[in-house]
């Protein structure tokens, strides 16, 4: 595999090319994988790194959430099970500044549960559930892109 570290308008990414299949190329954006499709194909003998044998994983009989693909170097809580509760993603790529639940607390509708910083600009996420707090999937200073699972209420 291969990494990159690019910065875009302020904001650190680290994309690591897993996998390039055709004009496939299967990569993983600060931890959270992506499926590219490149306008031609890029030749195998010029990239020996990314064709490397293929090995498939087992694949799940339910859909997974965005969320059981986050990285689990730095798990912030203990996930909720599969299938369960509401999530709240991020509307936007930022960066988490303050987390204000915990899991177990009950939030209602319009309480604000995560501050995000985008573009300069702290932006207040509020709760669109109302429930207790299941799962936290993010921590202060992780870097979210949009639609990123931020954490579950149910």
């Amino acid at each position: 595999m291969k990494t990159y570290q690019y910065k875009v308008q302020g904001i650190d990414y680290e994309v690591e090319i897993a996998e390039v299949d055709g004009n496939i190329a299967k990569v993983n954006v600060n931890g959270i994988p992506f499926e590219v499709e490149l306008k031609k194909p890029i030749s195998a003998a010029k990239h020996p790194l990314l064709n490397k044998p293929k090995v498939e994983a087992p694949k799940p009989a339910v859909n997974q959430t965005p969320a059981s693909q986050q990285p689990a170097a730095k798990p912030a809580a203990p996930v909720a099970p599969a299938g369960t509760g509401n999530v709240i993603k991020a509307p936007l790529p930022g960066t988490i500044t303050e987390i204000k639940v915990a899991v177990g607390q009950q939030v209602n509708v319009g309480d604000t549960v995560i501050v995000l910083e985008a573009m300069k600009m702290q932006n207040n996420i509020e709760s669109e559930y109302a429930g207790k707090v299941l799962a936290i999937t993010v921590n202060k200073g992780d870097t979210v892109m949009e639609g990123t699972v931020m954490l579950t209420v149910g």
